[in-house]
Parts: structure tokens; C-alpha cells; sequence
């Protein structure tokens, strides 16, 4: 009896490769159903839960209290993204940490939506950012609403299998929650003699607010729409000179951000000035004190009410 052949080693390589491309393949992503909306900052985290309901999952990259400008996230949740039935993302340079990975899934074919740019975006007025888009549009009730309409227009079209009537309930509801705190938040300003209604800020983050509540932006902290930036001794002499003129009673720092910077420019101010925190890019968990955009919209103006009006 002959003995069995051993297979020539080239063989039984090309046959491995060939099952290894087999298997591959067969697991791509591409190949099946995506699903779901993976959403990158906790703020549109909220505005697309709302809008979304229960029709399909919602993932949420950033956590509560991180900065948009430098949050990363990991192997699995990049897997996350580019499976997802549509990503949805700020844009305009703000998701720094994760822009790549946005990228990324477009050129897999993955369905994204850069709300951002699609709300009739503010420049920059000042500083080393001016002329570039602001992304910080969240901070105008009005924008956010379109951007609610947006992400809903995109859920229907993008995600097999959700109820577009109860998408579009939901996004109308949601709405018109924004339509009041529009004018409660107008109501509220109006509490501020005009002038007294000048912002500093630990960066530049509420352009959109300022536009469109009759608010002057005096200057930030951080000379920049980033919080990568970092101010030099001068910027934060010349920022302190501004202050000092303009009489300013506060400066407002985000929340989530040390504000040993706006200590030491009030400082250097040579005046009173309060250091007021406010959330100005990063919900809180449930037990802080911005849960919800809507939450961290009121909590924001009777901080910034309180600053500019106290004795």
C-alpha cells in the first residue's frame, strides 16, 4: 500500500491564504445589515436620543464631562462606527480626537451627517481662530432645532426598519421644547442692562449665543475656538487690559475645565472678578448638573444672569 502524499509546503500555504481571504470576507462588516446611529458628543448624544425614541439603538461616544476637543476612543467603538447605520457627528475641526475615525467610516460607505455645517455656521470673530467656522453652534436654541430636524430627516432616510411618523412626532415635540426655552432664555437676558452684556470665557465657545442673545464677546482666556491652545503671557495681559476696561463683572469658564487660567487672568486684572463655571461643551452624568441639553441651557443662563447682575 502506498503511503498517503504529504502535500508540497506551497500548496498548503496557498491553501491557508485562501481560506484565511474566505473567512475574511465572510466577516467584513460591508457584507451585512449595519445598524443603529453611533453619535460622537454627548450633546447630539441627547438631541438624537430624543428624536430617535425607541426605534433603533443610540451609541454615544463621548462620556459625560469630557472635552470634545480631545476625547479618543477605542478599537471597539471605531469598529462601532463603522458599522452603524449612520454616524452622526459635529464637524467644522471640533471632534479632534475622533476625526479620523469619521473619515474613515465615510470612505467605508458609512451614511454620516456633520450637523454642524449644515446650521448655517458663525465665524470666528477674533484671535488665532478668526475667519474659521465656530462649531460651538449648540449654544443658539434655534440652530439646535434645525440640527433636530436634520438628524431626523436622516435618521428616516439612512436606518432599515424605524417608524419615520414616530421619528418625525419626536423631532416636532422636541421642537417645540426648544422654541421655549428660546424664549425663556430671551426673557431671562433681558434682565441685563445692554450694557452689561459682555462675555469673557475660558475659549471661544459662545459666539452663537452671543449672536443671537445681543451679547458682546470681550475676549477668552484661551485665545482660540480649542482647548488645545494655550495662552501666552501677553494674551493674557492684553485679555486682562480688555477686562479691566470694559468693566467686566465675570469671567465664565467651563465646567468641565480647571479654571486656574481665568483665576490668574482676573487676577492679573488687578479688579474683582468672579470666576463663574458654566457647561459649555460636555453634559454631566445624571447626577450633575447638565444631564440633558436642555438642562444645561437653563443652568447656563441663570449662571451667566447671576455673574452679570450680581451687586
Amino acid at each position: 500500500m502506498n503511503a498517503p502524499r504529504t502535500p508540497h509546503p506551497r500548496t498548503t500555504a496557498l491553501a491557508l491564504a485562501a481560506a484565511t481571504a474566505l473567512a475574511l470576507t465572510a466577516c467584513t462588516p460591508d457584507e451585512g445589515p449595519r445598524t443603529g446611529v453611533v453619535v460622537t458628543t454627548n450633546i447630539l448624544g441627547d438631541l438624537t436620543r430624543a428624536v430617535v425614541g425607541e426605534e433603533t439603538g443610540v451609541t454615544v461616544l463621548m462620556k459625560p464631562d469630557a472635552d470634545p476637543h480631545s476625547f479618543g476612543v477605542s478599537a471597539q467603538e471605531a469598529a462601532l462606527i463603522e458599522d452603524a447605520a449612520l454616524v452622526v457627528h459635529n464637524g467644522l475641526g471640533l471632534e479632534e480626537g475622533v476625526a479620523r475615525n469619521v473619515e474613515a467610516a465615510e470612505q467605508a460607505g458609512v451614511p454620516t451627517l456633520a450637523v454642524g455645517e449644515a446650521v448655517d455656521p458663525l465665524p470666528y470673530t477674533s484671535d488665532e481662530s478668526e475667519g474659521e467656522p465656530d462649531p460651538h453652534f449648540w449654544t443658539d436654541p434655534e440652530r439646535v432645532a434645525a440640527a433636530v430636524d436634520l438628524i431626523a430627516d436622516q435618521v428616516v432616510e439612512q436606518v432599515d426598519g424605524v417608524d419615520a411618523e414616530a421619528v418625525r412626532a419626536n423631532a416636532e415635540a422636541y421642537g417645540e421644547e426648544l422654541r421655549e426655552l428660546d424664549a425663556w432664555m430671551s426673557a431671562e437676558f433681558d434682565t441685563i442692562p445692554e450694557g452689561e452684556r459682555r462675555l469673557v470665557t475660558n475659549h471661544h465657545v459662545f459666539g452663537y449665543l452671543a449672536d443671537r442673545y445681543g451679547f458682546e464677546v470681550i475676549g477668552a482666556v484661551i485665545p482660540s475656538g480649542t482647548t488645545l491652545a494655550s495662552p501666552s503671557a501677553s494674551d493674557l495681559e492684553s485679555l486682562a487690559s480688555a477686562v479691566e476696561a470694559a468693566g467686566v463683572r465675570a469671567v465664565f469658564a467651563d465646567s468641565s475645565q480647571p479654571d486656574r487660567l481665568a483665576t490668574v487672568m482676573a487676577e492679573q486684572a488687578g479688579v474683582d472678578i468672579d470666576v463663574v463655571p458654566l457647561y459649555s461643551e460636555s453634559l454631566t452624568g445624571p447626577d450633575g448638573g447638565a444631564p440633558t441639553y436642555l438642562d444645561m441651557m437653563r443652568a447656563n443662563t441663570d449662571a451667566i444672569v447671576a455673574g452679570l447682575t450680581a451687586p
